[in-house]
């Protein structure tokens, strides 16, 4: 399949180099088109001419204000004709931005699927990730065997347009909460004269087993912050799924607080390293 790949951060890059291994044929194009040549991949001149010369193009980015760039600027997806193409959105998009994302690939004749992926760097490239999708079926159909099955060992469909997009920031919730939760016990544990490791380890075989310390625990211990998953993006996210509580009128004391936690990552200056890095800022 030749796959057009916009968004080559941690997350995009992992998922690109996936997609490639399986056998896809990629064009990829970035922002910062330095990060697009030092991929490997061939490079698309603008996100027009990677549709141009694609028949699924995936997504990939920080946020629903990059999204909404890349479809409607002057040379953006949608400044094409998209009959019989596919747009699949891995972003964490606000639940309700992403509804106005199929109306703009519909009007010019393509589909979209908001298709937000749960795991990170290591998972995806080996792809072991969980996708959630919603959108058309058979567009869904179309891309689930050659596409997200290469990412996804877990795919969920959940059909309505904005599920997908609320689903992953419920997921997030508890992802947010439990790197807190470890990162105050740790940081508490050091301070009774416990080592890092042995805290970790113990831990990791009590109350904090979970995957999270799993794909974290050795990152602590050697204090690699470098970002699978950063600090600015669970904060971004927590936002979101506090503007979704908000709406549903249901309280969220322990994301609000773990919000708050990420959100003195931005002041410390740390906000752009791995999400594991708010150990430093309780410690």
């Amino acid at each position: 399949m030749k796959i057009g790949f916009i968004g080559l951060g941690s997350l995009g890059s992992a998922i690109a180099g996936r997609l490639a291994s399986c056998g896809h044929e990629l064009l990829v194009w970035n922002r910062t088109r330095e990060k697009a040549e030092a991929s490997g991949f061939p490079v698309a001149d603008s996100p027009a001419d990677l549709v141009s010369r694609s028949e699924v193009v995936c997504l990939c980015l920080f946020d629903s204000t990059a999204v909404r760039d890349v479809l409607s600027r002057e040379d953006g997806i949608c400044s094409v004709d998209l009959s019989g193409k596919v747009v699949v959105d891995f972003t964490t998009n606000h639940y309700k931005e992403v509804t106005s994302f199929y109306d703009l690939c519909r009007a010019r004749g393509g589909e979209y699927l908001e298709s937000p992926v749960l795991g990170s760097v290591v998972p995806a490239s080996k792809g072991e990730l969980t996708v959630v999708v919603s959108g058309n079926e058979d567009a869904f159909k179309r891309v689930e065997a050659p596409l997200l099955s290469c990412i996804g060992r877990h795919i969920f469909y959940l059909g309505e347009p904005g599920l997908a997009s609320k689903m992953k920031v419920v997921n997030n919730l508890t992802l947010g909460v439990f790197m807190a939760a470890i990162a105050e016990a740790l940081a508490v544990g050091e301070a009774a004269g416990i080592s890092r490791q042995t805290v970790l380890d113990i831990l990791s075989v009590g109350g904090g087993e979970s995957l999270v310390l799993r794909a974290k625990k050795d990152r602590l211990v050697k204090e690699d912050f470098s970002p699978h998953f950063s600090n600015a993006l669970i904060y971004k996210d927590l936002h979101c799924l506090e503007d979704l509580a908000y709406e549903l009128k249901k309280s969220v004391p322990t994301a609000a607080a773990a919000k708050e936690l990420f959100a003195q990552t931005f002041t410390r200056g740390c906000a752009h390293e791995d999400f594991c890095a708010v150990w430093k800022v309780v410690r």
